[in-house]
């Protein structure tokens, strides 16, 4: 950081100023709780041209040590670029430049959950992580459901710097008693219809579901749960749970439920996006859909191809999610999955919640943060291991994600609108929950060493976040 520093933030929030890097630690830190939102900002990175000297430029094609010249939010310039006049001058000696990470499913809990995150505290977390742009899951209160709340969402996301698509309820409310109306949705801004955190448990109205988002060009992203199935189970149904003794969650639901969509949607010729896919069976489902040309795309978190439910013997809801973490063979069918081609994107499937909340284990509700420690996890886990490419791994996070949604496709070239990130790929840090953006800590990762970080996030043209 820079030692004098701009702390913005937005609507009624006030501007501070810190005049030294400790003050302004403390200063933020207190602000950030009070405000839930802040990022920081040198003055001269405020605005105006940008030229980021000797950076290993990556996207899902390239991967070449470069300069980059940013100006009026486009990239101006890629390649040796000695005379450059810049407002701002970034040296990327042994750093890397990718674009900015979209992430496809995250829950802000706003409308409705605020405790536990709002759209500014959200968006915080997002830019410490490298990513501009989100969809947002529609199971807020009230549901997402209408248009009202469609242009809430968008009309309070404007200026922080990161794009908030929301997503459109499948059914009234998320209740399954009937269709919304999907043509004053996409009017609202819906790009994405979805009743993520229950599924649509009616397979005919899921099928006029698909008709009808195909009719108006939306994405329909099914969170593949038999509720019938899973019955209270609150982990994987296997060894773990019956040593534990608390009801398990089968994995039938989710493998069920994907082959069910994946038969609706081919039989009207539609779309579907399978959501955080974390068993063997509906890798293995999804890949000979797509090898039947099947419209089918899918994607995965990182707890899924690095964490087991072994982690739950330590009776630590952090650890709860759902779909629940699953065995040794099944992150090594996810990650074979992400090798092959069968899975899409790397997502979070960010789910605040507060400490008061994951207290008891039986009782927590599922859900865990993951907007700051994703692209880390993946570095971790798929890129120093061998698995997968820096390429790969920009196509899981930055493209595909846009190409599903029918959005700009990103890439370090001229012309482009500066959506980008800067890396220390090789860092090493330990995840600290108290040290992250978001207003709820409920990390998987508390306390595991990570290699590599965002340093900064630039947003249009814009450092929006900076911690060099």
């Amino acid at each position: 950081m820079v030692g004098k520093a701009n702390m913005y933030t937005y609507g009624n929030m006030a501007r501070f100023l810190c005049s030294d890097a400790k003050k302004e630690a403390t200063v933020c830190s207190s602000e950030r709780i009070r405000t839930g939102f802040y990022f920081l900002l040198g003055d001269e990175y405020m605005s105006g041209t940008i030229l980021i000297k000797n950076i290993r430029a990556v996207d899902a094609v390239k991967d070449t040590i470069t300069d980059v010249f940013i100006s009026d939010g486009i990239i101006a310039g890629v390649g040796n670029i000695p005379g450059a006049d810049a407002d701002t001058v970034i040296d990327g000696t042994n750093l890397v430049l990718m674009p900015s990470l979209f992430d496809m499913h995250v829950h802000f809990r706003d409308p409705g959950f605020t405790h536990k995150e709002d759209i500014l505290t959200g968006c915080s977390a997002a830019l410490a992580g490298g990513v501009t742009g989100v969809l947002a899951m529609p199971n807020t209160n009230p549901p997402c459901d209408n248009p009202e709340t469609v242009r809430y969402i968008i009309e309070k996301a404007q200026g922080t710097g990161v794009d908030v698509y929301p997503v459109g309820c499948i059914t009234g409310g998320m209740k399954g008693n009937g269709l919304n109306d999907y043509e004053a949705l996409k009017e609202a801004g819906c790009i994405c219809i979805s009743d993520d955190g229950r599924p649509v448990e009616n397979a005919e109205m899921m099928r006029r579901a698909l008709e009808l988002s195909n009719e108006n060009g939306l994405l329909v992203a099914s969170h593949c749960e038999d509720l019938s199935i899973i019955s209270g189970g609150i982990m994987n149904k296997g060894e773990v749970s019956e040593k534990l003794g608390v009801k398990g969650m089968d994995r039938a639901s989710e493998d069920y439920i994907t082959a069910r969509e994946i038969i609706l949607a081919s039989s009207v010729n539609a779309r579907i996006h399978i959501c955080h896919v974390s068993t063997e069976g509906s890798t293995a489902i999804i890949r000979f859909a797509k090898s039947r040309g099947i419209k089918v795309t899918c994607e995965t978190a990182p707890h899924y191809f690095m964490l087991t439910d072994k982690l739950l013997e330590k009776r630590d809801a952090d650890y709860r999610m759902n779909p629940p973490l699953r065995t040794d063979e099944d992150v090594r069918a996810i990650i074979n999955g992400i090798k092959d081609g069968t899975i899409d994107c790397i997502i979070t499937d960010h789910a605040p919640h507060s400490a008061e909340e994951k207290a008891v284990f039986e009782k927590a509700p599922n859900g865990v943060v993951g907007l700051e420690t994703s692209f880390a996890a993946a570095l971790t886990a798929l890129y120093h291991t061998g698995e997968v490419s820096l390429n790969r791994i920009a196509e899981l996070m930055c493209v595909n994600p846009r190409k599903i949604l029918g959005l700009e496709i990103p890439a370090v070239e001229v012309g482009k609108t500066a959506d980008l990130m800067i890396a220390d790929i090789g860092r090493k840090w330990t995840v600290d929950p108290e040290k992250l953006h978001s207003k709820s800590h409920n990390t998987v990762f508390k306390g595991v060493t990570l290699t590599g970080k965002p340093l900064v996030t630039i947003s249009k043209g814009i450092i929006r976040y900076d911690e060099r």
